[in-house]
């Protein structure tokens, strides 16, 4: 089945904007982002990576905690004490205040909240081990800022976009071949801005470190987890009850 792609809160969706254009050179530490080493800010270094599953390797950075948007309500057919009960659960629920794009079927039961830098090379590699799930899942991919200035302005025009499927694959592509992604020119969008923003500050609540970060849900009803790290199709099909 076709993707049905739409920029939302990962639990609404929110008005379109207008795309932009900014120029960015491929970071040299993302070339040294190599096998299981990830990105840190004091100073960038390369550190091992750990996952609920045997993950492949994430982009991470240390941040200053911030304040977050409250939680999301709950799932269909949830009680609170249910989500009381279950942390993972409450964590996907907050998630659901971040502001993404949509991929995959709306209304699958297996859903996936995805935090991501557009700089992360290892995010690249997630959304296109996704890709044969999407007939099967919902995935909500919320651009985060922290890897370079230029993250933030990709991240809005990713968020402007009205095939956000479409740009994402040219941004991954060019990002792929050294080119640095998506070219942005001029000032970016304050509003979209101010969403990566707040992704950024509801991630690093969340406990993020490192991208792609995942907040899951396999099932109408559970379980609920959190994977830190990109993963092979096999093995996020695995997480997901597949």
């Amino acid at each position: 089945m076709k993707s049905n792609p739409q920029l939302s809160p990962a639990v609404a969706v929110s008005d379109d904007a207008t795309p932009l254009a900014n120029g960015s050179g491929g970071p040299p530490e993302l070339d040294r982002a190599t096998g299981y080493g990830g990105l840190t800010r004091r100073p960038l270094v390369l550190s091992a990576g750990g996952a609920l599953l045997a993950a492949l390797a994430g982009c991470s950075k240390d941040v200053e905690k911030a304040d977050a948007t409250p939680a999301a309500a709950a799932a269909p057919g949830a009680t609170p004490a249910a989500a009381a009960a279950d942390p993972a659960r409450q964590n996907y629920e907050a998630a659901g205040r971040g502001t993404g794009f949509t991929v995959g079927q709306p209304m699958a039961a297996r859903s996936v909240l995805v935090f991501f830098d557009p700089q992360c090379p290892h995010c690249a590699t997630l959304w296109l081990a996704s890709k044969p799930l999407h007939d099967r899942i919902r995935m909500v991919w919320m651009p985060v800022a922290f890897i370079r200035p230029v993250s933030g302005p990709q991240g809005a025009l990713l968020l402007a976009a009205s095939d956000p499927v479409k740009l994402m694959d040219q941004h991954e592509s060019l990002l792929a071949g050294g080119a640095g992604g998506l070219a942005v020119s001029g000032a970016a969008d304050g509003d979209l801005l101010d969403k990566v923003k707040a992704n950024t500050a509801l991630w690093t609540r969340l406990d993020g470190k490192s991208v792609p970060h995942l907040l899951y849900r396999a099932g109408a009803e559970g379980p609920y987890g959190t994977q830190s790290g990109g993963l092979p199709t096999a093995q996020l099909a695995q997480l997901l009850g597949l």
